[in-house]
């Protein structure tokens, strides 16, 4: 499999490349869909485009199991550094965190199992809007299973470029693979006034002080110190000129968790340090914005690409996961069917190019071999395991 995955090599490249220069926001990859769908079309898939808006299902095969594969699309809005010949064309936008490799990927996985005879049905999931939701608050993920993209699927599988792996190297444990992740708008209210006369004013940014400390305190003061969770603010926002205290201080900040009954902890307590407000004299408003569930690699799956890369790399290339806090909408996904992401070597040699940065970029090396093992795994979850 590794020596066909590495036959498509040039085309990998030509569709990652294409893609990245002509990146698209989330729910807006109407020209990335409408690529996808076409090499879907040619290799004689069963095609559903306007799934999740702007995404793409293509099933090959008939009947039970129905693996799935999923893809992620969707670009960031920052202006591309990098001086190559496949920058993006669009000023603002660009790949900043692998998504035209995933998709490229996807697609040499439809070329491979397109070749293939097998019990069952693949399913390629080509998603949209992994990386932002719609004015209703929801990513691709959950807006694709709304419109049926997981119906019927026994497991799911995907990959992320690992730009702090070495090309070669896999990470598939089981377990948590990236947490879930929630929102919360603040605003610490006071009584406006005269800066001079601080005593006939309730100051907001005076409450703001001691409420940051009190959020600030809840990973290391609330919650068990084995539990992994972040509280950061990453907004402040209050006042305008130095002589006027303001009415009111707004602030945004994010909560990371891993399990349910961290987020739970996180919830109250978070009101409880917006308290603080209260005992010194003012109030607060607030609200929490659900978001991502956390990714938990299931067992099983995951030991099945492990088993596969062992095969196709060798045992030296399946490395131990380094944990993070960082959030994926994948786990929408794990909701519904055993499910399993791994981490995919893409370092370009002495030169890590971090996600979510104006200069990423990846080594193309990598992508026959996401390839090679996701077509394997999805092969051999279609046999039984």
């Amino acid at each position: 499999m590794l020596e066909r995955a590495t036959a498509l090599a040039d085309q990998l490249s030509a569709w990652r490349r294409e893609i990245h220069m002509f990146p698209e926001l989330g729910f807006q990859e109407t020209r990335t869909a409408a690529l996808v769908a076409g090499v879907l079309d040619s290799l004689g898939y069963r095609t559903r485009t306007g799934v999740g808006r702007t995404g793409v299902v293509g099933d090959l095969g008939q009947g039970q199991p129905v693996i799935a594969i999923r893809a992620d699309m969707d670009a960031l809005p920052l202006q591309e550094m990098n001086d190559v010949p496949y920058a993006s064309q669009v000023p603002g936008v660009m790949h900043a965190c692998g998504h035209d490799a995933h998709t490229a990927v996807l697609l040499g996985v439809a070329t491979l199992l397109a070749q293939e005879s097998f019990a069952g049905t693949v399913r390629l999931l080509f998603q949209p809007a992994e990386e932002v939701a719609d004015e209703e608050g929801i990513s691709g993920a959950p807006r694709m299973i709304e419109d049926g993209a997981m119906d019927g699927v026994q497991a799911v599988l995907a990959l992320h470029v690992d730009n702090f792996l070495p090309v070669g190297d896999i990470v598939a444990d089981g377990g948590p693979v990236s947490a879930g992740v929630d929102t919360l708008y603040a605003a610490i209210l006071g009584k406006g006034g005269h800066s001079a006369a601080p005593h006939r004013v309730v100051d907001p940014i005076y409450l703001t002080g001691h409420v940051i400390l009190a959020l600030h305190g809840i990973v290391s003061r609330r919650l068990n110190p084995f539990d992994p969770a972040v509280v950061s603010i990453g907004a402040i926002r209050g006042g305008e000129v130095e002589n006027v205290i303001p009415e009111r201080v707004d602030l945004v900040a994010t909560m990371r968790y891993m399990e349910p009954e961290v987020q739970a902890t996180l919830h109250a307590e978070v009101e409880r340090a917006l308290s603080v407000s209260r005992a010194l004299g003012g109030d607060y408003e607030h609200r929490i914005a659900i978001g991502y569930p956390p990714a938990l690699n299931d067992a099983t799956v995951a030991r099945c690409i492990q088993d596969v890369a062992t095969g196709l790399l060798g045992a030296d290339h399946i490395k131990p996961a380094a944990r993070h806090l960082g959030a994926e909408d994948f786990g929408f996904f794990g909701e519904l069917a055993p499910a399993a992401m791994f981490s995919l070597g893409s370092e370009i040699e002495g030169d890590r190019r971090r996600a979510h940065s104006s200069t990423f970029d990846i080594d193309e090396r990598c992508l026959p071999i996401g390839t090679a093992i996701l077509a394997q795994a999805a092969l051999r979850l279609l046999a039984g395991g």
